[in-house]
């Protein structure tokens, strides 16, 4: 055996109760829109949510991550907040929200939500009142904005959107003459907050408190690395791609600036007043979504004071080569590890390419920001075999892991979306060169032979779904052995019986270079083999006496691992 990454520490070694419930958790994404429709109007909702919660339960998920579902003009699909305290009346009411977060918990299940701290709507009453204020006045401060470069007319420096085009938008003053710009690192209608100014930090701790005192277990911080910018605003030689970790390791002054740790070192102060007594079952969280790299400079958000989670998006971008899931499994617990914080495992969510879709791509294709029908396209088969055998991986690694709603169906990206129905702000801003995120926010297929595959009572929903979803659907799979629906829930199930997610790693030799192999042995001492086998021929495995499969994602022929398989042992 190889040496091993060193295990994130536990609050103890037993295997129930003591370990606190974020280190191991697996979180389930719904994004509100395209989970389930409650009132015929062709958009999810959060009664729509509520009613397919025992769906959840079953799946054998911790938790569940919603997406924003707050008020908003929905210029990008509710991440642009104008109130962070009421539910846009296209997801429901106040009542709805606490109706769901009750039933979760009723139900077993955590709720976390979304918060958008780095920009607000401009439709939000602060930046109303910014434009009202005028140059100089305490409401524009509470945002960037800044006089234009030379004569006032080009922006004040060269920064683009990283959903493209200009960075900044010039305003119209009161008394009708050119003004100030302000500055949106994505689409025009979502301008950045000034984080310098105590008022805005004020305001969102109310705003942590505002949805805990209703409930809620934790909060998912969208752009969490980028509310502060680096002073100066300087030029920059290299501009920003959507949702990626900066290339070469060089950051750009809009991301990772070291004031934002003290922004949440603020946030934890107020999440853990609501569990005065330290209970590790009772822990509200803060998981972050912040594209950074190296490995090292995303673990200090996860440092004790800080955040408890962060997305291990260098996982979700790791190449399909055994290599380079070695590398990013073991960098990712040891650097983890350096501050005391589980890793947080995901391979897909609302803003990247399914990856039963990214898959299917040639290995070491640059992760396309969404597939249109003119664009290559994946081998749907490979994609989905390749994503069974990366979820099995995934899920029996030691740390918390996050699912996007529809995979544990396999759904694939739709590739073939009519770019005429597309209403992601990338597509817009690009001038069309970036297909955007619409492809992977289809609605989901719950019954094969029902309206809009059982989403809800009319074809007209927001995005339309693909045919193929029908044969996927949830009624087709539940039951049906091999099915990935059934694959799911029986490694969700001896992940949690095994306690595999508060456990400890150690990688096993002698399967080859082209083998992810590894041993996990959970809190309760049991120990599970785990083979990921990525080369061309099928790997002969010959088992001891006694051995056990505990679950195949694609059946052993021989005796022999076939390519793309990942394996579960015991004995």
């Amino acid at each position: 055996m190889t040496s091993a990454p060193k295990p994130a520490p536990r609050t103890s070694e037993t295997a129930t109760g003591a370990v606190p419930w974020w280190r191991h958790a697996v979180i389930y994404q719904v994004y509100p829109r395209s989970w389930a429709d409650g009132n015929a109007d062709g958009v999810g909702d959060l009664p729509g949510i509520t009613r397919r919660l025992p769906y959840l339960r079953d799946l054998g998920v911790d938790a569940i991550w919603i997406s924003p579902f707050y008020v908003s003009p929905m210029a990008d699909a509710g991440y642009d907040v104008a109130d962070y305290r009421q539910v846009d009346p296209v997801f429901g009411t106040l009542e709805d929200a606490d109706a769901l977060i009750a039933t979760a918990h009723d139900l077993g299940l955590r709720v976390i939500v979304d918060l958008v701290p780095n920009h607000t709507s401009d439709q939000h009453e602060w930046f109303q009142e910014a434009l009202v204020g005028g140059p100089g006045s305490p409401e524009r401060e509470r945002y960037m904005f800044r006089e234009g470069a030379g004569d006032g007319s080009e922006p004040p420096n060269n920064w683009r959107s990283v959903f493209g085009g200009p960075a900044w938008t010039r305003v119209t003053e009161a008394d009708g003459s050119p003004g100030q710009w302000y500055l949106h690192i994505f689409d025009v209608t979502q301008p950045d907050l000034n984080w310098e100014r105590t008022e805005v930090r004020e305001m969102f701790h109310d705003v942590l408190r505002f949805w805990l005192d209703r409930g809620v277990d934790g909060f998912r911080v969208d752009v969490a690395h980028g509310l502060v910018k680096e002073a100066g605003l300087p030029d920059v030689d290299h501009q920003p791609h959507l949702l990626e970790s900066d290339s070469g390791h060089v950051r750009h002054p809009m991301w990772d600036q070291d004031g934002v740790h003290e922004v949440y070192r603020g946030w934890r102060e107020v999440l853990d007043s609501y569990n005065p007594d330290g209970d590790p079952d009772a822990d509200r969280i803060l998981v972050a979504e912040a594209w950074v790299e190296p490995l090292e400079r995303l673990a200090d958000y996860t440092r004790a004071d800080e955040m408890h989670q962060a997305f291990n998006f260098p996982f979700l971008e790791c190449p399909w080569q055994a290599d380079d899931l070695r590398e990013v499994v073991t960098r990712s617990m040891e650097v983890a590890h350096d501050v005391g914080a589980p890793t947080t495992w995901v391979l897909s969510n609302h803003d990247v390419v399914r990856h039963a879709s990214r898959l299917g791509l040639p290995v070491g294709r640059r992760r396309p920001n969404g597939i249109g029908l003119e664009d290559p396209q994946p081998n749907a088969v490979l994609g989905l075999r390749r994503a069974r055998a990366a979820t099995a991986l995934m899920l029996a690694l030691p740390g918390s892991a996050y699912l996007y709603q529809g995979e544990e169906l396999g759904l694939p990206e739709h590739t073939a979306l009519p770019d005429a129905v597309r209403q992601d702000p990338a597509w817009f801003r690009s001038e069309h060169t970036e297909r955007g995120r619409d492809g992977c926010r289809i609605p989901m297929p719950w019954e094969a032979g029902a309206t809009a595959y059982g989403f809800g009572d009319t074809w007209d929903t927001w995005l339309p779904q693909p045919e193929v979803y029908g044969a996927l659907a949830a009624d087709r799979q539940a039951g049906v052995d091999g099915s990935t629906l059934e694959l799911y829930r029986a490694l969700l199930r001896l992940r949690h019986d095994d306690h595999l997610g508060a456990g400890d790693l150690e990688w096993v030799e002698g399967y080859g270079e082209d083998t992810v192999a590894l041993r996990v042995r959970g809190a309760d001492g049991r120990a599970v083999v785990v083979l990921t086998h990525l080369g061309d021929q099928p790997l002969p495995l010959p088992l001891p006496e006694g051995a056990q499969v505990l679950v195949s994602t694609h059946p052993l022929v021989d005796d022999a691992l076939p390519t793309d398989t990942t394996v579960w042992l015991r004995g």
